[in-house]
């Protein structure tokens, strides 16, 4: 599988209220969650990103509380993927759960600018910088986790779990 996209930079300790803020959490469909999705960190975002973006962003990205509308909003922008330096713990699992791919990676993080593009290949872990012709490694997220997000998240893959019995 691989993954083509602009990248959205940003900073560290972007936490649940700048991803999407509290004043939007009277639904869950995540389409409306998206069009306020980082406002709070960049007001133009939700008009600029486009779908298959990635965001990049530095180190404890996701902090905050621990509700899902803060990956739902993410993918209900059609983002394919976050890289950061480090999650926070819980929307790691939040954004896993809702079948998002996110990848943790300090030298990918330090050193990709707004406005690259990258490839992943989720297969090989690598990501590649097309517009700086540079290359990282990752570690593939394993064969149970790649297994829900194929699915679109949890859910759908108990679902099918469900189905195959």
């Amino acid at each position: 599988m691989s993954i083509k996209g602009r990248v959205w930079k940003f900073g560290d300790d972007i936490n649940t209220d700048e991803i999407i803020p509290a004043r939007y959490l009277i639904t869950t469909d995540p389409k409306e969650l998206a069009k306020h999705v980082m406002e709070d960190a960049d007001p133009e975002f939700p008009k600029k990103v486009k779908a298959g973006d990635i965001i990049v962003a530095g180190k404890n990205f996701g902090c905050g509380s621990s509700r899902e509308h803060a990956p739902l909003a993410i993918k209900g922008a059609d983002i394919s993927a976050i890289i950061a330096e480090s999650f926070a713990r819980i929307f790691y699992r939040n954004a896993i759960n809702l079948g998002m791919l996110v990848i943790e990676s300090e030298e990918i993080a330090k050193e990709t600018d707004e406005g690259d593009e990258l490839e992943i290949d989720l297969e090989k872990g690598v990501v590649r910088n097309l517009t700086k012709g540079k290359e990282y490694k990752f570690n593939p997220p394993p064969e149970d986790l790649k297994k829900i997000q194929e699915k679109g998240g949890l859910m759908e893959y108990a679902k099918a779990k469900l189905e195959e019995k």
